[in-house]
């Protein structure tokens, strides 16, 4: 069963859940409520990467929201990764327990991330993006030369390996439909033979198919999530952790059952 990773946004301005957990005392009951729901991993992220809207925030600002929750999450005992595009935020949420960074730029928007990633010996998240949207790109074929070219950035900085996971960046510079054909075709991402990162929780592809609000889309956003477990998925991120950690384990229950 794959790995389950937490969405914790402690940001005025996310997708999906803005302003809920901006206040330190809300962030942290959040924390505690998705581990005891069965997170293994919590994903901190201060400031807004929605593809559509979301205001630049400056270094002294992310770190102004992190500092108040890091280090006392940190504290309760579940790995803790940091979803950040900045090294300079980076750095710090790892001096401060952090062990995960997760850069929805795949290291290829601070390029001090890949030495950063280097010299600290921690696992990092290459999510695939792209400035703009182009429906008519063969959008597997852009994300596997990405892939290919942040593999190669890390191998130059000496980033082990072993410390990395691909994400397909479910929503992230893509149409609906093309979301949905990486999440079709995710398997093809198995010949890099690296773990598999898939985030389809709550995204804009699922109104697609039925019109519905971010809070309506808990049964596609399962949906999705199961279908990429079976493509090869290893981590799940998801804003609903107790609904994806009963989804899952119901699926391998059964499909043990074969």
């Amino acid at each position: 069963m794959p790995a389950v990773m937490g969405i914790l946004n402690l940001t005025p301005d996310s997708f999906s859940d803005g302003g809920r957990f901006i206040a330190p005392e809300r962030a942290l009951a959040q924390a505690r409520r998705m581990i005891a729901e069965g997170a293994d991993i919590i994903d901190i992220g201060a400031e807004s990467t929605r593809p559509y809207g979301a205001e630049p925030v400056s270094v002294a600002e992310e770190l102004n929201r992190l500092r108040p929750v890091l280090g006392e999450i940190v504290s309760l005992g579940v790995p803790v990764s940091i979803d950040s595009m900045k090294a300079a935020v980076v750095a710090w949420a790892l001096d401060t327990g952090a062990v995960v960074a997760n850069d929805v730029w795949g290291l290829q928007g601070d390029m001090e991330m890949a030495g950063l990633m280097a010299k600290r010996h921690l696992p990092v998240v290459v999510m695939h993006n792209r400035e703009r949207v182009d429906a008519d790109i063969d959008i597997m074929r852009d994300i596997a030369d990405f892939f290919a070219r942040s593999l190669e950035i890390a191998e130059r900085a000496g980033v082990s390996r072993g410390n990395i996971a691909l994400d397909p960046g479910i929503g992230f510079g893509k149409t609906p439909e093309q979301s949905m054909t990486v999440l079709a075709r995710l398997a093809e991402f198995r010949a890099f033979g690296l773990p598999l990162l898939v985030g389809a929780s709550r995204k804009r592809f699922i109104s697609s198919v039925v019109p519905s609000e971010p809070a309506q889309r808990l049964g596609g956003s399962i949906a999705a999530h199961l279908l990429a477990a079976r493509g090869g998925a290893r981590i799940i991120r998801t804003h609903d952790v107790a609904e994806t950690v009963q989804a899952l384990r119901v699926t391998a229950a059964i499909e043990d059952r074969r």
